[in-house]
């Protein structure tokens, strides 16, 4: 059984994915800090996400979910802050290559644009794929300004 710990949150677009994801993890072991939206009702994805962001920040926890319509929002917001590495995927294969070459932290999901099955496949492979490291490492580094070169 799995006791890592997972962040996610959501807009009102990426609410029932945001819902039906929790339970996904649930079940798959995971423990989940559910920073919100807590219904399909509008409101501003920033209000949700700059909160998650700060608690990757802070080492409180090590990867995130984030999910709204087209995933842009929430992957944008997100990547304002220093050491998070978000990346928008819709496939697997985009998941994958985000952590084994970005060392990517959040997961974007557009739930308008992928079925919720696809997006179970995303969070499954992205949780399980680790980073690359080796020639990676040197860019990953490179990415949050206070540390380039």
């Amino acid at each position: 059984m799995n006791t890592e710990k997972i962040i996610i949150g959501s807009d009102h677009a990426g609410f029932a994915y945001k819902e039906r994801i929790i339970q996904f993890l649930t079940e798959a072991g995971y423990e989940v800090l559910d920073m919100g939206t807590d219904s399909a009702e509008s409101v501003d994805y920033p209000d949700y996400i700059h909160p998650l962001a700060e608690r990757i920040e802070g080492g409180e926890v090590a990867q995130g979910i984030i999910i709204c319509g087209s995933g842009n929002g929430v992957a944008m917001t997100a990547n304002k802050h220093q050491g998070i590495r978000a990346a928008l995927s819709w496939n697997e294969e985009l998941a994958i290559l985000a952590r084994k070459h970005n060392d990517a932290n959040v997961l974007a999901i557009p739930a308008r644009f992928v079925s919720l099955e696809k997006a179970e496949g995303m969070v499954k492979v992205f949780l399980e794929t680790a980073f690359e490291g080796g020639r990676h490492e040197r860019r990953v580094r490179k990415i949050d300004v206070d540390s380039r070169c």
